[in-house]
């Protein structure tokens, strides 16, 4: 091979690396474009009219990221009805209390449903009436009206391991309940009329936004627990049903909404961007949920 073939061969071999790099750049680009699109999407609903879900899924405390999420939603004009899916067996009072007012605010100028999955009880239930209109499963387990409280007493252990543990305070009251001592009788008596108080709030609650009074109200407001079809015999479910029914239901308040696409509103969650990818093309969401599901709390009902 000559002088003049070579420069000619070396030359087309650059002319090809110079080509390949530059295909591969716009296919990395171009890449780059669709592994944000799935990661992020869900951050991006656009200005279209929409039914907005949101869940409300194991214990309910107060969280102001939560309170944040459903204040934009009570702003946004586009989310045109709500559906609450819920499947929580309740949490705090205050936790409870925040969040029933928060969904009362986003119904003032639109229809809110709820959806009972598995179970919506006790906090869960608060949630579930600040909807206008109540959907549950047959087996949903739902009810526990009722307050509690509940706290260890550790003076046998104490007693059995030789340990005593010292107290100065102000007053009889002060940090009571205690686990390192017997609760004295004005201690109890002041807890007994917290729990009276709050069982008040809640009894009254349950009976103004399912229009209960009297002997109907009394038989609920027993703490007990009831299937879905028990809870639409007493006045506290609508209707038996999931989505599909909620969706009917807000289509006859506001015809044409129940055709809308439905957009999850969730609490944006800082996690990496490979994780975000994987767990939107399903890589590994068998393997992370598995790994999640560890720590749920599977319990019928609590207190508030």
């Amino acid at each position: 091979m000559n002088a003049i073939e070579r420069d000619f061969y070396e030359e087309r071999r650059r002319k090809w690396r110079r080509s390949a790099f530059w295909k591969g750049f716009f296919v990395a680009v171009l890449l780059a474009i669709v592994i944000s699109f799935f990661a992020f999407s869900d951050s991006f609903r656009g200005s279209r009219e929409h039914v907005a879900r949101y869940q409300i899924n194991g214990i309910i405390s107060d969280s102001i990221e939560r309170d944040d999420l459903l204040s934009d939603l009570a702003r946004d004009q586009d989310a045109k009805a709500v559906i609450l899916r819920i499947n929580s067996p309740g949490g705090t009072t205050a936790g409870s209390e925040s969040l029933f007012a928060s969904i009362r605010k986003i119904a003032e100028d639109r229809p809110v449903v709820a959806v009972m999955s598995e179970v919506a009880a006790s906090g869960g239930y608060v949630a579930a009436i600040a909807a206008d209109h109540i959907v549950a499963r047959g087996n949903t387990v739902t009810g526990s009206i009722g307050v509690i409280m509940e706290y260890p007493d550790l003076t046998n252990v104490l007693d059995r391991l030789g340990i005593e543990v010292e107290t100065v305070r102000s007053s009889e009251l002060k940090a009571e309940p205690s686990p390192w001592r017997p609760t004295n009788p004005a201690a109890r008596a002041r807890d007994e009329a917290l729990v009276a108080e709050s069982f008040i709030w809640f009894r009254d609650l349950v009976g103004e936004r399912r229009d209960l009074s009297g002997a109907e109200l009394s038989e609920v407001a027993n703490g007990g627990i009831f299937t879905g079809r028990l809870a639409v015999a007493n006045g506290l479910v609508d209707e038996l049903g999931g989505e599909s029914e909620a969706l009917a239901w807000l289509d006859s308040q506001q015809p044409g909404v129940g055709s809308l696409p439905v957009y999850d509103w969730k609490i944006e969650q800082d996690e990496p961007l490979l994780g975000r990818l994987l767990g939107r093309i399903g890589i590994s969401k068998t393997f992370l949920s598995e790994i999640s599901r560890q720590g749920d709390l599977m319990l019928y009902s609590i207190g508030q």
